[in-house]
């Protein structure tokens, strides 16, 4: 509830909203706030202490207003020196101020998997909010989102670009927004019963590990009222998606983009089926393939996916190819492949094997160090709860590799962890997971 006030009130009346992921540290958080330099900070009580030392240690030119919610609640009226509680604020305020309403703008922050999160901008534009067309209007349409009767669960973070844009979408139709405060495979199935949900947003993981569920826990969660389910932020493995599609029927589309804006695709169910693997076609930006020297390539070749926009092109870094009929296919990223022997292996071809295999919730293949060939292929696998983590597992694993792929691209080697450090976007937060291998290299800035 707050958080769709807090929003809308930057929203319509000028001012940046700049989500910020809550679990990080005052350390990790630092450097947000030196990008943001808020004028305002908005959090909870029990967010309050690492919120404030953030600021401090940011320097920030202009002491920020403090809003906190349950501030009253918490400190019996003896608040921190500068701090409003939330809600005795907002309810004493006009509820008609007379100000003009301006749209507002968003400072968002990229997943920072790979390092520092990346700020960009959308600045606020001199319209009224009901003059500015819908955000990402094209790929709603496209994905399903065409009207108000929309009853839409979202199962991701509200700080990531992607559940952020599409809260906001349904509040602009008119619909229902449906909020997980983390996800639970269970529990998404129960809102869907529960609360008639008609959309839904999801990740890859979230797919795999509602599929694990045994089928007398999955059976009884009536679906019918669900008619969309859209996925992105992390590569899919095929047969993950097949097995959705034969559960869920033909209701799951699927979409691409950087959190920049550079451009986007999509594709629906009928049209994955008829090109599997693919994400889509371009509904936003022009979509092209370019080599390490930004020439283009043509449809086949495996190259940097960039999108092109009234002039200027960006990349998110990600490697794929467009199939004859224009549909894109990632393969990875470029900061990922490994390089073995002077050959390139890209992880993703890896993981979504591995991601099949009975004994393995998740997975990520990273390159290590070797002597002779440079790099050297390892797995990284948090085992089922059933599972026997040990030599043979591991020796399970690689040969289920050699069974089904080139020899030279497989595991030589195998480590499990309890759990894989991802976002809760979904996104592998490859830095933290690579420098458990090349410890000097990440010191240094280097690969």
């Amino acid at each position: 509830m707050r958080w769709a006030e807090v929003v809308w009130a930057c929203l319509r009346s000028g001012l940046y909203i700049a989500p910020l992921n809550w679990h990080l540290t005052a350390a990790e958080l630092t450097p947000l706030m030196e990008d943001a330099a808020p004028r305002a900070v908005v959090t909870s009580a029990g967010l309050y202490a690492t919120m404030r030392e953030a600021v401090q240690a940011a320097r920030l030119p202009v002491a920020p207003l403090w809003l906190v919610a349950e501030a009253d609640e918490v400190w019996g009226g003896s608040s921190p020196a500068g701090v409003l509680d939330h809600d005795l604020a907002v309810a004493g305020t006009p509820r008609d101020p007379g100000l003009m309403e301006t749209l507002g703008g968003r400072l968002l922050f990229s997943s920072g998997t790979t390092g520092r999160p990346k700020p960009f901008r959308v600045d606020p534009i001199d319209v009224h909010p009901a003059e500015a067309r819908m955000r990402l209007g094209s790929l709603l349409a496209k994905l399903g989102f065409t009207s108000g009767d929309v009853t839409y669960l979202a199962t991701g973070p509200s700080y990531h670009a992607g559940p952020f844009a599409f809260l906001q979408a349904v509040h602009q139709l008119g619909g229902t927004a449906v909020m997980m405060s983390r996800f639970d495979a269970e529990g998404a199935l129960a809102a869907i019963a529960r609360h008639r949900v008609t959309h839904s947003q999801w990740v890859p993981t979230m797919f795999i590990r509602m599929l694990r569920l045994p089928e007398e826990i999955r059976r009884p969660h009536d679906l019918s009222s669900h008619r969309v389910a859209v996925h992105a932020g992390a590569p899919c493995p095929v047969e993950v998606k097949r097995a959705m599609l034969d559960w869920w029927g033909p209701i799951i589309h699927e979409y691409y983009g950087a959190s920049e804006g550079f451009g986007s695709t999509a594709i629906g169910p009928d049209e994955w089926l008829e090109h599997p693997g693919s994400v889509g076609r371009a509904v936003d930006g022009e979509l092209f393939i370019a080599d390490v020297e930004g020439r283009e390539l043509p449809s086949g070749e495996v190259g940097v996916v960039w999108f092109r926009r009234s002039g200027a092109a960006g990349t998110a870094g990600d490697l794929g190819h467009v199939d004859p009929d224009g549909y894109l296919h990632l393969t990875g990223r470029a900061s990922q492949v490994i390089i073995s022997g002077g050959v390139n292996i890209h992880p993703r071809e890896i993981e979504d094997l591995l991601a099949l295999h009975p004994a393995v919730t998740d997975v990520a293949v990273v390159g290590v160090p070797h002597d002779e060939f440079g790099e050297q292929v390892k797995a990284i696998v948090e085992p089922t709860e059933d599972a026997h983590p040990g030599p043979d597992l591991e020796r399970e694993l690689v040969r289920y590799c050699r069974a089904r792929l080139a020899h030279h691209k497989c595991p030589r080697s195998v480590d499990f962890v309890d759990q894989l450090p991802r976002s809760e976007a979904g996104k592998l937060l490859v830095a933290e997971l690579r420098a458990r291998y090349w410890p000097a290299a990440q010191s240094a800035g280097t690969r």
